[in-house]
């Protein structure tokens, strides 16, 4: 079955370019890279699943399913370049650790060359490989076990059905994703700062707080307008009766909205 389509935007990112992306990343593990993004790297990792179960379904490729090449189900026939082809699979072959993650490269560049090159109009489904091909620039990849191993955080495959009804992550701006990882240790949990005309969709700010250790210490931090996080009293004076403004937990995906949208609106206003 066929998804909905329209034209494919203008501008997009050329094969050539998507394979030097994946040549600059270290595959064989800066631990410490890929420990600092853990936060970032989950999430790019679990949106990956989503998308790639939204294109399993379009296509009848539910077997496939998570880590394939989607171009094998949407341009029936179609090749990449010979001599992009024969540097691609050199690559794949002497640097790529797992065979799991060469096709999901392997298909990041032809799908990218699919769409450069395509006449017909492609489905209106979000990028298969965008969140994967940024989860490797922030740590290496991933190797698949009874969970899939992001090298420092481990999630689980879920099933078919329940990523393709996930919440989607489309806060995908470095930016956003590095404010995600920001001394990111412990357990977090996110608070919005509401108030009469600043709901928990358009909150005046958001505060975690994270418990670290076996005794779980406590770090109540706030997003600022310097874009970073600074340690608060907040949550600590609103439970001693001290702070009129109230707050409400919000989820991961709902901080990364508040972080992407601040950036954007403070960047215009220098």
């Amino acid at each position: 079955m066929k998804a909905a389509a329209c034209a494919f935007p203008a501008g997009a990112e050329p094969p050539r370019a998507v394979l030097e992306r994946l040549r600059a990343v270290d595959w064989y593990g800066d631990w410490d890279v890929a420990t600092a993004h853990t936060r970032s790297r989950a999430l790019l990792m679990r949106e990956y699943l989503r998308r790639a179960a939204v294109w399993a379904q379009a296509y009848g490729a539910e077997e496939e399913w998570p880590f394939f090449d989607v171009t094998e189900f949407v341009g029936s026939g179609f090749r990449l370049d010979p001599e992009l082809e024969t540097e691609l699979e050199e690559f794949l072959a002497h640097k790529v650790p797992t065979p799991s993650t060469a096709r999901t490269c392997r298909g990041a560049v032809r799908w990218a060359a699919l769409k450069a090159e395509s006449k017909d109009v492609l489905p209106d489904l979000p990028d298969p490989y965008d969140p994967l091909l940024r989860m490797y620039e922030r740590g290496g990849g991933y190797s698949i076990e009874e969970f899939i191993d992001l090298y420092g955080v481990t999630i689980p495959h879920g099933s078919f059905q329940s990523n393709l009804d996930a919440e989607p992550f489309l806060w995908l701006a470095p930016g956003t994703l590095d404010a995600l990882d920001e001394a990111a240790e412990g357990r977090i949990t996110y608070y919005a700062k509401i108030s009469e005309g600043c709901p928990r969709s358009n909150p005046r700010g958001i505060v975690r707080r994270r418990l670290v250790g076996r005794e779980g210490e406590t770090h109540d931090e706030a997003f600022t307008r310097n874009l970073h996080r600074e340690p608060t009293e907040y949550l600590r004076l609103y439970e001693l009766g001290h702070n009129d403004v109230d707050h409400v937990e919000i989820s991961e995906r709902e901080a990364a909205a508040f972080i992407e949208s601040a950036t954007k609106r403070l960047a215009g206003a220098h």
